[in-house]
Order: structure tokens, then C-alpha cells, then sequence
């Protein structure tokens, strides 16, 4: 993260196969310490993928809890919630995923001090799917043109 986002104070606290539950039950370790600036997350994805019957109400409610977590330890704390990533391996949930996004983003609206980024759109091709190049091997994980799409989305949100 700190080679996308030089010159920012980054705490990178992001593990792999992480979903909201797993941030929950570790935000006492993971975030509440550091009383950071500003809070970013990106999460969410894992948990639609780790089953069918997970919807994007579920989702969303643990995506709820997680920021009820962090408003009653750091109540001014500025939140970016960055949206669940289209990506070809998992283009078959995606409407579960964009359902997601669109509760967690209406949540957001309501509430101060917090920003949804909207990285869904920009990683569409014109055939409205995942641009297959900028994504490594896998087809889920980003490769640094994907990164690089994330950078120029959230660069102008975060605090220095």
C-alpha cells in the first residue's frame, strides 16, 4: 500500500481472505490502537464469495456492525469505504456484489465524515465486464494497473 500511496502515513492492517466478521471479531487489534486520521476498508468481496446463500443484506449488516465498532471507539474518525471490485473470477456474483455496494454507498450518504469510492465502474471494460488486464493469473487479484485505478480514485480522499 505504501508504494501506491507515497507520502501518506499508511497502517496497513489488511490480511488475506479477510471478511467483515473477521474484521469484526479482530477491530480491537486491527484498528481501534492506532486511532488513525482516517479509516479505510476495503472489504466485503471474501464474503460474498465464501458462500451462495451469503447475501448482500448480510453483507451490508456486517459492514454496519464493523462501523458501529469503529464510531464507538473513534466517533470523528473520516471513513472511506472502498466498493467490492468487479473481477472476472467472480463475475458470476456480481449481483450480489453490486447490490452490496449500492447499500453499503446509500448507508454512507447518511452519515458525516464518510466517503464510499466507487471503484466498480472504473474496472469495467466497455463490454461492461472486468478488464481482463488488470488482473495477474488468478483472475482476482490486481496487478499494478489495477492498483493503479484505485490509486487515482482514492488519492484525492485521503488525509496526509
Amino acid at each position: 500500500m505504501q508504494q501506491y500511496f507515497p507520502g501518506y502515513p499508511v497502517i496497513n492492517r489488511g490480511f488475506g481472505g479477510s471478511s467483515l466478521p473477521d474484521v469484526l471479531r479482530y477491530a480491537k487489534d486491527i484498528i481501534t490502537p492506532y486511532h488513525a486520521k482516517q479509516v479505510v476498508i476495503y472489504c466485503g468481496e471474501n464474503d460474498i464469495a465464501a458462500a451462495d446463500t451469503i447475501t448482500a443484506e448480510m453483507v451490508f449488516k456486517n459492514f454496519k456492525s464493523l462501523y458501529d465498532t469503529i464510531r464507538k471507539n473513534q466517533p470523528g474518525v473520516p471513513l472511506i469505504y472502498v466498493s467490492i471490485k468487479p473481477c472476472p473470477l467472480r463475475w458470476a456474483m456480481k449481483d450480489r456484489m453490486i447490490t452490496a455496494n449500492r447499500l453499503i454507498k446509500k448507508f454512507l450518504l447518511k452519515h458525516s465524515g464518510t466517503r464510499f469510492v466507487n471503484v466498480w465502474d472504473a474496472m469495467l471494460g466497455k463490454d461492461g465486464k472486468p478488464m481482463p488486464d488488470i488482473f495477474i493469473e488468478d483472475r482476482l487479484h490486481m496487478n499494478a494497473k489495477g492498483y493503479a485505478i484505485w490509486q487515482k480514485l482514492l488519492t484525492p480522499y485521503l488525509l496526509k
